[in-house]
């Protein structure tokens, strides 16, 4: 088996359809769920994936290494399931995995939709992230938020086309997802022994503003580039205050 499409889930059924269409050139598609209870799983039977059960939430890097154990194919692509494949990184894609240099992977640029238009300001664009790799030589590191595959070492080559994410549904689920992940990083540094304060958490926060809309030129978006600013400041602060809550004494 050449390629595998490797996706972790959890209530994705919204978003899945649509990722699960663009994925009609590999030979396999893994899902390992966390726990559904809509119909993410329905729908990725409906699409012939391969459906596996996790118990707990170990944090993604840890899930996605769960998940790799059970892709059979030489190469991996991993993709969420609020992203989509477009016909010229899918080509791209079948290019590169007839390439036959060891230790060499290969890097998505990602597109992201933020409530109803694709940034590419803010420092959201260009973003590359290594998504293609052989099974057998490299796999995600252990962070529990922010993830990336751990290829020290490897040649690094970009793909053609983009990987369109709709990060953004309702302003609820958005919400609740970054403080979830605001959580999820505060556990990462507690457990490394790092410590902050309020004080950190409201500078943080400031200076995410003045990047993300001035110097990352995010006015060029409009209110969607303010909005952008200022809901990436209020993660930058609930990340420190939730390490500031954990650490204090």
């Amino acid at each position: 088996m050449k390629l595998s499409a490797v996706i972790i889930s959890k209530n994705v059924g919204k978003d899945l359809p649509n990722c699960l269409k663009s994925l009609d050139f590999v030979d396999e598609i893994v899902v390992l769920d966390s726990g559904s209870t809509d119909d993410t799983l329905a729908q990725a039977e409906a699409f012939g994936a391969r459906i596996f059960q996790s118990d707990g939430w170990p944090g993604f890097g840890p899930q996605r290494q769960r998940a790799q154990q059970h892709a059979k194919g030489e190469w991996l692509f991993w993709i969420d399931a609020d992203e989509v494949v477009t016909p010229e990184l899918k080509a791209g894609i079948l290019a590169a995995i007839e390439d036959s240099t060891p230790q060499l992977v290969y890097r998505a640029n990602r597109l992201t939709d933020f409530f109803g238009r694709f940034i590419k300001t803010s420092g959201w664009y260009p973003d590359r992230i290594v998504r293609l790799h052989r099974n057998s030589e490299y796999r995600y590191d252990d962070a529990l938020v922010h993830e990336k595959v751990d290829c020290k070492g490897a040649k690094v080559k970009d793909l053609p086309g983009h990987l369109l994410h709709y990060t953004t549904g309702d302003l609820t689920s958005y919400l609740q997802k970054s403080v979830r992940y605001a959580n999820d990083w505060a556990d990462n540094k507690a457990r490394k022994g790092k410590k902050a304060g309020v004080s950190s958490a409201v500078l943080h926060s400031m200076s995410t503003f003045l990047r993300k809309f001035v110097f990352q030129r995010g006015f060029m978006d409009g209110k969607h580039g303010f909005l952008l600013a200022v809901f990436a400041a209020h993660y930058s602060f609930n990340k420190y205050a939730a390490l500031w809550l954990k650490t204090r004494r």
